[in-house]
């Protein structure tokens, strides 16, 4: 549904490349710091880091690039982004990483549309060595532990007060040592591994050591110990956090009933989904949407 509505905006897919050619040739728009297309319902600006929650208005962005590497995680709506090389179909809870310069150009259905975005400057990637060699282009972020992480970082984004500062820092020097393991892993791990990785996701699944082992092909025992090699964290805590990700996603959309979000996450009654909400996000889902909701 999502590509049909965006491939009657969209060009066919062959000429993306020649309209990327046709780009350079003309100036291809610079937006400042902060600067989106669209309403910026709330803008926090730190010393070298720039926060902006905003909802997208333009049905069509031509090419264009930030000043600065930034994240782009979308909460609401649908998108198309398309750069020199890839193209998304971009749904609640996609995230991107952009490095500076890296052209793109967007296509957003007639639907409500918003996206959270921080921009990090030079210094601040100077003062922590960050090379912006290991991060080139624009990376689509799919590790369940990364989106966690931003999730953390949205939800101190609304607290803003004294400390959110260095909150924001911390979580964002995480994010970037993850997504530094989880590339330097991508290429020692096995054939199983990306199997695995499916099964996770899926929503009817026995998530038992026995069962995955089994379809796996492999000793449970190697199962358990390879796991937090390959993927930074235990199984169950992995399982735990596809299932409250999930929920932070569904909560943001705010169209769905807690009782609906929590059944559909898989969990087993309210209890326990608050529970394990507050376990990893230190705050209840009802006071996280209190917490987000637009004005």
């Amino acid at each position: 549904m999502f590509s049909g509505i965006i491939l009657a905006y969209l060009p066919a897919t062959h000429h993306i490349q020649t309209r990327w050619q046709q780009a350079k040739k003309k100036i291809v728009n610079k937006l400042k710091t902060g600067e989106f297309y669209g309403t910026h319902y709330q803008t926090l600006a730190f010393e070298n880091i720039v926060i902006t929650d905003t909802e997208y208005t333009h049905s069509k962005v031509d090419w264009h690039h930030h000043e600065n590497p930034y994240f782009t995680y979308l909460l609401q709506g649908k998108l198309f982004e398309s750069n020199k090389k890839e193209s998304y179909y971009l749904e609640p809870g996609s995230l991107l990483f952009h490095n500076w310069q890296e052209a793109h150009f967007n296509i957003k259905p007639p639907e409500f549309t918003r996206g959270f975005h921080i921009e990090m400057n030079e210094n601040w990637l100077s003062n922590f060595d960050i090379q912006t060699t290991d991060f080139e282009g624009s990376i689509n972020l799919k590790n369940p532990l990364i989106k966690n992480i931003m999730n953390k970082l949205f939800i101190e984004s609304k607290v803003n007060d004294q400390y959110s500062n260095l909150s924001i820092e911390t979580f964002l020097l995480e994010i970037f040592s993850t997504i530094k393991e989880t590339k330097e892993r991508s290429s020692k791990k096995p054939n199983w591994i990306k199997k695995l990785q499916e099964l996770l996701f899926e929503e009817q699944i026995d998530y038992s050591l026995k069962n995955l082992s089994s379809i796996l092909g492999i000793h449970p025992v190697h199962l358990s110990r390879e796991f937090n090699k390959h993927f930074g964290t235990s199984l169950g805590n992995y399982i735990r956090i596809i299932k409250v990700n999930q929920a932070f996603n569904l909560i943001a959309l705010n169209q769905l009933s807690m009782t609906e979000v929590c059944y559909k996450c898989g969990f087993y009654d309210q209890s326990h989904f608050i529970k394990n909400f507050k376990q990893v996000y230190r705050t209840t889902p009802s006071k996280f949407l209190k917490k987000i909701s637009i004005c």
